[in-house]
């Protein structure tokens, strides 16, 4: 449709059509087994919103998406296209590795390329929105949501969230086989106070502006076409009625020029925060504040055409919500094709196909992080197949390996570890145990609760049996973590471990036999001490998806050697959350290796993590040599490079992520004592040794000053290239004022 064609269908409609395409409902309302990801109450058949309403959610498959398209457009006035959005978080049918395990890959490639795939079987079954990527900034282990984000870093999200815009959406959103990526959520919901969801945000503007909005500005800059508001209130005010944030930060400042969704109830939620007295003054606060449509809420749609009559919200609000909305539609081809990509033949073709499930296990290889090896001696990985392997515990056989929020497929189509690992290890030499139950009765699961009758006396059988599979072994591979409910929306945890049986099965094991590899799979940090005490070798897994046991065989056996980097930092202890490696110093920094009496410490834990951001380990190892600057010092026109040397000085081919840390040393604020800025990822046979650049420009070091204007400042910077954030050896350089 050409944009006169369009500005006159916005001309022909009424008020009550144009308030209606503002509206979104859930999919129940069209389908009773649509997916849930809120609450719903379901509306009355009668009801006009359900053939006008602009946009659902929930909904998929190509023939039952396609059967409501058509009854929905021969109802509404103007025969507008309904639009249909889901979650595609980490997958459609073919579920990739959790987001946070995608950031563990520090491959935004990777990240792109998997956003492509799972935009392909999302388009084949009737999707034209997914509500991804997230692109909050996540430092509290506690908040359940940090499984959606890529980690605790403002560089690599924002380097995963635009390579993921950029896989969804293509090059032009109305090809075949892509869909519209809404980022999420506006603004820094991942900063949720003591990692309680939906809670307030407390951080000052400084804080919001130089590491929260980062990557969701670069989401927009590679052309995502919708960002959805967030749930929490920040500087008194839910984000969903607060203007400054919409119009001036998003619309202004980052230039976004879409579609602005609330998250599911945020307007009317608004009373509930205590900032509305009911849902009309909702509608309007939200109206004002610029959100183009009331996802699964009734302000809008009661409310907003009379407030409109009253004068009390201008019609030309309602215009230009409405055209930011249709032009979406446009832009998806849907007038000329209202079912654009739904094929019931494609689904067939492309759902869990070779291909697709090929770049599934790659991502899973890539994203497993080793956190422990013991020394050469004693390690135990890569296994040795002529040795007895006893795979142990709840995730070797049946568990979903899928995170919450894959809420399409089916966990049937996961490769199971037993069945991974009886493909390639010779039968004679395998032997495997349940251990125990995912759960222990005392745990509570996200939207139902997990209950056992008979739960004590079956782990005792479990737990007896395990042991004496454990005996016959020379390596134990036990597989724990978290139930896939653990972690996700409405997850906080104030205790962030294993469950308790399963912690018990780790101690009895160990006990028979101290050959251990542990296996962790989780969408957050745990704190692993107990784990890392009762191992030779650890590997943290996050939630691999469907390919899960295919890839973790993979690295287990060292048909790919394991390169993943940790996203988050990995605590010594809850109590420390959140954390970030790019703290502040503070005017009584505790020295390093002492005790520091009266300087910033525990007294019952270290300052720092038990694995810090970007660690993890090889089969093989590197050596990095000491960074070495082209120059001395640079101008605001110019750049400096620094090189190091990295060298395999181990036995295996081995891929090291090499990652550029910088430190303003005195500037007009506080800086943190490390920021990352730049990676790559170098692949070295044994003995060879390659020499690698980063190039540093002024951009680089610009940061908002206390006046909030961004730029840099003269002065004397420090320079880190190491294997993580925990490097320590430093060069440093000055950027002279301009003309010098």
């Amino acid at each position: 449709m050409t944009e006169q064609e369009l500005r006159q269908l916005l001309k022909d409609m009424s008020l009550e059509e144009k308030v209606f395409q503002m509206v979104q409902l859930p999919g129940q309302n069209f389908d009773t087994s649509a997916a849930v990801t809120g609450y719903a109450d379901r509306q009355d058949q009668n009801d006009p919103l359900l053939s006008q309403a602009g946009s659902t959610l929930g909904i998929f498959g190509a023939a039952k998406l396609k059967a409501i398209q058509d009854t929905y457009m021969e109802k509404q006035p103007h025969h507008i296209p309904l639009l249909f959005m889901l979650d595609v978080i980490h997958g459609y049918e073919t579920a990739f590795p959790c987001p946070l395990g995608l950031g563990a890959t520090f491959a935004p490639k990777i990240a792109e390329t998997c956003a492509q795939v799972s935009a392909r079987e999302a388009a084949a079954g009737g999707i034209h929105v997914t509500f991804s990527p997230m692109a909050d900034l996540a430092r509290d282990a506690r908040w359940g949501r940090v499984m959606e984000s890529t980690g605790e870093d403002p560089y690599l999200n924002s380097q995963m969230a635009a390579a993921m815009v950029r896989g969804f959406q293509g090059e032009d959103v109305k090809e075949p086989g892509q869909v519209a990526s809404c980022v999420k959520h506006f603004a820094a919901y991942g900063a949720a106070a003591a990692g309680l969801d939906y809670s307030n945000v407390e951080l000052s503007r400084h804080t919001l502006r130089e590491y929260y909005l980062g990557a969701y500005g670069a989401a927009v800059e590679a052309g995502c076409e919708m960002v959805m508001t967030s749930f929490n209130s920040w500087n008194g005010i839910p984000c969903t009625g607060n203007p400054w944030l919409m119009k001036d930060v998003l619309r202004r400042e980052m230039g976004f020029d879409g579609v602005l969704i609330s998250d599911w109830g945020a307007v009317g939620e608004m009373v509930n925060h205590g900032i509305c007295e009911d849902l009309e003054q909702a509608a309007q606060k939200a109206a004002e504040a610029g959100v183009d449509i009331d996802m699964c809420a009734d302000a809008y749609a009661r409310h907003l055409a009379q407030l409109v009559r009253m004068g009390k919200v201008e019609e030309r609000t309602i215009d230009d919500a409405v055209w930011r909305i249709l032009v979406l539609k446009n832009k998806l081809g849907l007038f000329e094709n209202p079912y654009k990509d739904a094929d019931e033949i494609k689904e067939k073709e492309c759902f869990l196909c070779q291909e697709h499930r090929r770049l599934a296990r790659e991502a899973v290889r890539k994203s497993i992080v080793l956190l422990k090896n013991a020394g050469d001696d004693t390690r135990l990985l890569p296994l040795n197949r002529e040795k007895k392997i006893a795979f142990i515990g709840p995730y070797v056989e049946g568990e979903d390996m899928r995170s919450s929020w894959v809420v399409t497929g089916s966990a049937e189509a996961s490769v199971s570890i037993r069945q991974a690992a009886k493909e390639v290890l010779p039968a004679q030499n395998l032997l495997f145990a349940k251990g125990c139950t995912l759960l222990d009765n005392d745990t509570i699961l996200n939207l139902d609760e997990f209950h056992m009758d008979g739960w004590e006396e079956e782990n005792a059988r479990l737990l007896k049996e395990a042991a004496e599979t454990a005996r016959q072994a020379d390596v134990v591979v036990l597989c724990l973590g978290e139930h896939r409910r653990q972690s996700g929306e409405a997850t906080s945890r104030t205790q962030i471990v294993l469950p308790k049986i399963q912690r018990k099965l780790l101690h009895t094991i160990a006990q028979v036999n101290d050959q251990v590899v542990s296996v962790i799979f989780s969408g957050r940090p745990l704190e692993l001490r107990e784990v890392s005490q009762y191992s030779r070798a650890v590997l943290e897994v996050w939630m691999p998806g469907t390919e899960g046991g295919h890839g973790i065989v993979d690295v287990l056996t060292g048909v790919y050697n394991p390169s993943g980097k940790l996203p988050m930092s990995f605590p010594y202890t809850v109590g420390q959350e959140p954390m970030s490696y790019s703290a502040y110093s503070t005017g009584r920094p505790k020295p390093e290796g002492m005790r520091g009496d009266y300087t910033t410490r525990y007294l019952d834990a270290p300052n720092e993590p038990l694995y810090p951001f970007g660690y993890g380990l090889s089969y093989t190892t590197f050596s990095i040599s000491k960074p070495v600057l082209s120059s001395s010092s640079m101008t605001a026109d110019g750049s400096i490079t620094a090189a190091v040397t990295v060298k395999n000085t181990g036995d295996w081919e081995g891929t090291e992520t090499l990652q550029l840390y910088l430190r303003d040393v005195t500037a007009s604020c506080i800086r943190p004592v490390k920021e990352l800025k730049g990676f790559c990822q170098v692949t070295l046979q044994p003995g060879k040794e390659q020499t690698v650049s980063f190039t540093v420009t002024e951009e680089m070091l610009r940061f908002h000053n206390p006046k909030e204007e961004y730029g840099s400042e003269p002065g004397l910077f420090r320079l880190w290239i190491g294997a993580s954030s925990d490097c320590r050896e430093y060069v440093e350089f000055e950027l002279k004022p301009s003309g010098q």
